[in-house]
């Protein structure tokens, strides 16, 4: 027993924790020899004095209060948990940041005695700073790195705009198939182009952080019509029949980047599909709802499905031509994380490909038809013509190419290059005029205020079309639908752009 006492003398007085032994009067009773290194006493020094010789002046009227209420109910106690910045005061009066523990106990006479290990923790605050100002460090960087995205996304694809479409009015006009040759070639390689930004700065825009979703009510069979609508003029080019269920379900969703997850699904399978169909059919029970795309394309190898969601990574199939850069089902998972949905990949090479996206039952709200955005009176007794087209566009190259692109397909178009010039244009408009504007215009409106602005002064909805290169964000910030309105990103396909402007003079006539 007397071996034992002494070992625990021996751990308590030698201990690299600077141990104090404090009455209820908080009054030092016992100090180890650590003190010396710690605090700077001998431990003779301190027995006898006031606890409060160890607490820096400006704590002190703060330390008499927290210590008082603690002896009421003492318990042992972490103080860093309650006390987020804790010192201690050396001999020499300097302080330092302090780790302190307690524990009480009593005595055989009855007493109340509380055991404090106090430790320097200058080095582990030095490295809680580092670590602070590294993570502020890394916020800035992505806030810098969000930044450029949203500038990039519409800077970087303005001058793609341009080519796209002054290569489009060129194989309009140029008769010599020589040439309409090398045109089309130059066409390959800017739709490579465009597909390589667009993958590149949405799967930079996931990884940053700068996309949170934004829950709304989102009627299913709207996102499926909005799909069949993009993707009915690439299925009858490849001549693939393209079939969508009318589905009635509502979820609760960020609708842009659920439409997103379903684009590139859709698009990928029409893109490796050469006969056959596309298939993209629903499904509901207890525990979610599942939506299918299906394919008769060439199909994956089993040894490939388990790395068709890695960044850069191609399936190498016989026979099959590679498209893309390999991030389209990178950014599906990524954006199926951020919603909280599965995605589950089924194949056998030469027999079609099968994606299923699995929604929980939390995210589905009651079926119900789908909802119509508020409608405004349309033009009254538009004529039969081709629809004159307003464009308001304050890129020069863009505006000069897509003007010359539209005027090439028999549109009567008229430009402005700013807010000031589309108002002077927009006063003389005739029933059937479609807007065509740019949304990020010269700083004061955008395209969709003007478009708004328009409907509001003559009391109808005026069909537009808004192009984007930072597409998604417009998006999100939208409120509601908008009604007889087609949103396009840059750099717009010139078949998607006649697409939505034959749509819109449907609607009117």
């Amino acid at each position: 027993m007397d071996s034992l006492n002494d070992i625990l003398q021996h751990l308590i007085r030698f201990s690299p924790d600077a141990l104090i032994v404090v009455d209820e009067r908080s009054q030092i009773r016992f100090a180890n020899d650590a003190v010396k290194d710690v605090l700077g006493y001998a431990p003779d020094e301190l027995v006898d004095r006031p606890l409060e010789t160890l607490v820096p002046e400006r704590l002190r009227s703060a330390h008499a209060r927290d210590m008082a209420r603690y002896l009421e109910a003492p318990r042992a106690r972490d103080m860093a948990a309650r006390v987020p910045e804790l010192a201690a005061r050396r001999r020499d009066g300097s302080e330092f940041p302090a780790s302190i523990r307690l524990a009480p106990f009593r005595m055989a006479d009855g007493g109340l005695y509380v055991a404090a290990a106090i430790r320097d923790v200058t080095e582990q605050s030095k490295v809680n700073e580092a670590l602070v100002a590294a993570r502020e460090e890394a916020d800035r960087a992505n806030r810098a790195k969000s930044r450029f995205l949203a500038t990039a996304s519409h800077d970087l694809r303005q001058p793609l705009q341009t080519i796209r479409l002054l290569n489009a009015a060129m194989l309009k006009v140029v008769p010599q198939s020589d040439l309409r040759e090398l045109l089309s070639q130059q066409n390959q390689a800017i739709e490579s182009m465009t597909r390589l930004l667009n993958a590149l700065l949405d799967i930079s825009r996931l990884e940053s952080g700068a996309v949170e979703p934004k829950l709304t009510d989102v009627p299913l069979a709207d996102v499926f019509a909005d799909l069949r609508t993009e993707f009915a003029s690439i299925a009858r080019a490849r001549n693939l029949s393209l079939h969508f269920d009318a589905p009635t379900a509502m979820l609760s969703t960020d609708r842009t980047l659920f439409y997103q997850l379903l684009q590139n699904l859709v698009g990928n399978s029409l893109k490796y599909t050469d006969v056959g169909c596309v298939r993209v059919a629903c499904s509901l029970d207890e525990h979610s709802l599942t939506i299918s795309i299906e394919d008769t394309g060439v199909g994956i190898p089993e040894d490939k499905i388990a790395h068709i969601f890695d960044e850069y990574y191609q399936v190498d199939t016989h026979g099959a031509k590679r498209m893309g850069v390999g991030l389209g089902l990178a950014i599906v998972k990524e954006v199926a994380r951020l919603l909280g949905y599965s995605i589950q990949i089924s194949s056998r090479q030469g027999q079609g490909t099968q994606a299923k996206v699995a929604i929980p039952a939390k995210h589905i709200l009651a079926a119900k038809a789908p909802t119509m955005s508020q409608t405004l009176p349309a033009f009254a007794g538009a004529p039969e013509r081709k629809a004159r087209l307003i464009l308001v566009e304050d890129h020069d190259g863009v505006r000069q190419a897509t003007e010359l692109f539209l005027r090439s397909e028999g549109f009567d178009t008229l430009s402005a290059s700013s807010t000031a010039d589309a108002e002077k244009l927009l006063a003389d408009l005739k029933p059937g005029d479609i807007v065509i504007a740019d949304y990020h215009l010269d700083g004061q409106r955008s395209g969709l205020d003007l478009l708004l602005e328009l409907r509001k002064r003559v009391g109808c909805a005026a069909p537009g079309v808004i192009l984007s290169g930072d597409l998604p964000s417009v998006l999100r910030s939208l409120k509601a639908p908008i009604e007889k309105c087609r949103f396009l990103s840059k750099p717009v396909d010139a078949t998607t752009l006649l697409d939505a402007i034959a749509e819109l003079s449907g609607e009117i006539r």
